[in-house]
């Protein structure tokens, strides 16, 4: 597995907030913060790229938003706020070594961070930033290549990625309270304790669950159920309403 990660540009300051209120960001510390996450991939069995920093993007360290990754080919984003717009353009060449490209265009917009992949099943989330054409214009491209698409309401949330990932291929952790648990259809589902309702955000990898430090009830709850977990402090990029999945494309 290969992951794509791109280094925090000191415009970072600026980035896009919707559900927060903005705190200051502490760039260098934000900078190891990213360099201890880029190490920790390497120690859980991943090989990972690290991209130069875009300074004329403020959000461009969250690079999951970019791309759709499938076996067959890597659907190139159609972001959702003006500020982002630009983003996508700048991994095709590294995509297109990887993957056939397919591209998503405006007014369509969806970005990755609200595309859940389970088996052959897409989750997609309508949300601020992923729209009813951008679900249409995802479904039209991987149909045909034996995908289903299934779209869920987020709310009080950026992402439906903020509310929900996957810790194996039967088991979902969710926030109920963002999004509508029962279009999840028969998944396991592990709710995680309300005190920490950005703790639904893990990544899964094949060392275990990548989990922010931040959420150490939602560690202990999916340690109870067998899960290993690894522990990383992302403090500064949760200022900008991120977790583990946002600063990483991972490419199998």
């Amino acid at each position: 597995m290969i992951a794509l990660t791109r280094q925090p540009a000191f415009s970072l300051v600026n980035c896009e907030v919707e559900y927060v209120p903005r705190e200051r960001i502490d760039l260098h510390l934000a900078r190891r913060q990213h360099e201890a996450y880029c190490r920790t991939l390497r120690q859980m069995g991943v090989s990972v790229e690290v991209l130069a920093p875009e300074e004329a993007f403020p959000d461009s360290v969250f690079i999951e938003d970019n791309a759709i990754i499938l076996d067959e080919l890597a659907v190139v984003t159609s972001m959702g706020t003006p500020s982002r717009q630009g983003e996508p353009a700048l991994l095709v060449d590294i995509l297109a070594r990887h993957r056939r490209l397919v591209k998503i265009s405006p007014p369509a917009t969806i970005e990755g961070g609200d595309v859940l992949l389970m088996g052959k099943r897409l989750y997609v989330g309508v949300s601020t930033r992923t729209n009813r054409a951008g679900v249409d214009a995802l479904r039209a491209i991987v149909e045909s290549l034996g995908y289903g698409v299934r779209p869920i309401e987020v709310k009080a949330c950026l992402h439906l990625k903020t509310a929900c990932t996957s810790l194996d291929d039967e088991t979902l952790l969710v926030n109920p309270a963002w999004l509508d648990s029962d279009a999840l259809g028969s998944f396991r589902l592990l709710h995680v304790p309300p005190e920490e309702p950005f703790g639904a955000n893990v990544l899964r990898l094949p060392g275990g669950a990548l989990i922010q430090a931040s959420s150490p009830l939602t560690r202990d709850l999916i340690e109870a159920r067998g899960y290993v977990t690894t522990c990383v402090e992302l403090g500064e990029f949760s200022k900008a309403e991120a977790g583990p999945t946002c600063l990483s494309l991972l490419i199998e």
